[in-house]
């Protein structure tokens, strides 16, 4: 994996992780919407005023607004509302203190309010908390100031039908707002689409890269088979030196030479068995002793080529064995030479001759 991959998924670990943290720190305000009728006419009143809990979800809930008996704090697992999930749709508002949200929260939902309403002790004017009521999920629970409770609380106990709206109103939070959520959410997807170019960059360059090598290869094969067909081969007979010596076995299967047997001649004079040496040659285009490349010798190569002008100087092969000097050379392109034996011998090595006559003597 490379570094510019690293750091692409560096920087998407640490984004997903700040939009986790984003989401712990953000808030939701509600907006808080009650109508009732005073003499006759009808009051609304409307304000973002409230607040929902870390574990209520944002959602829209409606119903009429009722008060606990007894203790206004809602506290308590015996029934403490005089509705139940029978009545019309009805809201739940209670006052902060004597238990945890979550009991609050549970009580009503247990009678089947619609929602719950906490609102705020004495005394705390209209400020109100992000209440947290991790077991007590699953309904609308938003809280309010007291100022904005009391209120409601002395119409509810005057006789008087309030009707509470409650939906969702804008995120906040101690360091982000509508603006850093957004570009947040702009540079999540623009590094997860830059992660996903670059893979593809990649894997597209080495679909391609392999798809030449393919072609390479293929192209290299072809031109192997039309040398190995230019190859002079022979069936050994028993007076052959190669039978009578056990000097001489083929390299690649590492045998000795039988009369009967079918051999190939390279272009460096080493011979192998033919049904040895083909494969290898295809795979490889050398030869396994010298590692002479018989495209070039045979110039194979060449005539895949564009051809060449006609005073161009003519190609040359140069054998050479490891550590020492040219031996030999051979030009291919060269079919008026004068002399007869130079195209007898169009790829004799003088130096395995030697090594031939002195393995003879």
């Amino acid at each position: 994996m490379g570094k510019t991959t690293q750091h692409c998924l560096l920087l998407l670990l640490f984004l997903s992780g700040l939009a986790r943290c984003s989401a712990a720190l953000l808030f939701w305000t509600a907006v808080v919407e009650i109508g009732y009728v005073n003499n006759n006419e009808t009051v609304d009143k409307y304000c973002e005023c409230g607040v929902f809990g870390r574990n209520s979800p944002v959602e829209k809930t409606t119903g009429i607004v009722t008060l606990p008996q007894g203790d206004p704090k809602g506290c308590g697992p015996d029934p403490v509302y005089n509705r139940n999930s029978s009545s019309p749709r009805w809201i739940a508002l209670v006052k902060r203190g004597n238990c945890t949200f979550s009991e609050k929260i549970n009580a009503a939902k247990r009678q089947g309010a619609a929602g719950v309403v906490v609102y705020n002790v004495d005394g705390s004017g209209n400020s109100t908390t992000h209440m947290a009521h991790s077991d007590a999920a699953g309904i609308v629970a938003i809280m309010i100031g007291n100022t904005q409770g009391m209120e409601i609380v002395k119409l509810v106990k005057n006789g008087t039908d309030v009707q509470m709206l409650i939906e969702p109103g804008s995120p906040h939070g101690p360091w982000m707002d509508t603006y850093w959520l957004y570009f947040l959410s702009i540079a999540f997807f623009i590094v997860t689409a830059a992660s996903i170019a670059y893979f593809v960059f990649i894997s597209a360059n080495r679909l391609y890269s392999l798809s030449i090598h393919r072609r390479s290869e293929r192209r290299l094969k072809t031109e192997a088979k039309r040398a190995i067909k230019r190859l002079h081969v022979r069936t050994l007979k028993r007076e052959d030196e190669e039978t009578t010596s056990d000097f001489h076995m083929c390299a690649v299967c590492i045998e000795s030479y039988k009369a009967g047997e079918v051999v190939t001649v390279l272009t460096c004079d080493h011979i192998f068995h033919k049904a040895c040496i083909e494969p290898w040659l295809l795979e490889r285009r050398t030869c396994p002793m010298c590692k002479c490349d018989i495209l070039k010798a045979l110039g194979v190569e060449e005539e895949t080529k564009e051809s060449i002008s006609a005073n161009s100087p003519p190609d040359v092969t140069v054998i050479t064995v490891a550590g020492g000097d040219t031996l030999y050379e051979v030009p291919l392109t060269d079919p008026a030479s004068p002399d007869p034996e130079r195209h007898q011998h169009l790829y004799d090595n003088r130096a395995y001759e030697g090594d031939s006559q002195a393995a003879r003597g």
